[in-house]
């Protein structure tokens, strides 16, 4: 069922006003495409850290079909700390878009994602992020293996002809 497109969304920065929206994006997201992880905190919970401290620290973009925010980018210097597109927008473009504009504003950029996600290992390294490292997920509250991917922008080089 195709919901939207790219045509529809536009993306802006966010606001911590739009935390409880954004909570609801990751929440929704998390159970739709990653139902095997332990569901460790409130509502509440997720709001709070999301307006108190990604709002606070990350540059934040949302992807908002009206006034409904459909996807979200937060990520800091070298960091993606997060991304989430609903289910129902997910590939139309949305995720790509909110995670080249964060490439446009950094030099390279890191993430974790799941070793079991790989609709999003395959979306990451379709747009140019390798494998750093794997881990048995020892160090992550959900004990889930994780992978390390990496970006790094391709500087253009001109050489000179004789």
């Amino acid at each position: 069922m195709i919901i939207g497109s790219m045509s529809n969304v536009t993306i802006e920065p966010g606001t911590r006003v739009q935390a409880t929206e954004c909570a609801s994006v990751l929440r929704t997201t998390r159970k739709h495409s990653l139902p095997y992880l332990p569901d460790l905190h409130s509502e509440d919970e997720d709001v709070r850290f999301l307006a108190d401290g990604v709002f606070a620290t990350d540059t934040v973009l949302v992807a908002l079909n009206g006034e409904r925010v459909v996807g979200f980018i937060a990520f800091s210097e070298g960091w993606v700390n997060h991304l989430y597109v609903v289910p129902g927008w997910q590939r139309h473009g949305i995720g790509r878009e909110l995670l080249e504009r964060a490439k446009l504003q950094r030099r390279s950029l890191q993430l974790w994602t799941f070793e079991r996600n790989i609709a999003a290992l395959r979306f990451y390294e379709k747009e140019g992020f390798r494998v750093v490292k794997r881990t048995d997920g020892f160090g992550n509250e959900e004990k889930e293996p994780d992978v390390l991917l990496r970006w790094d922008r391709q500087v253009k080089t001109m050489s000179r002809g004789r």
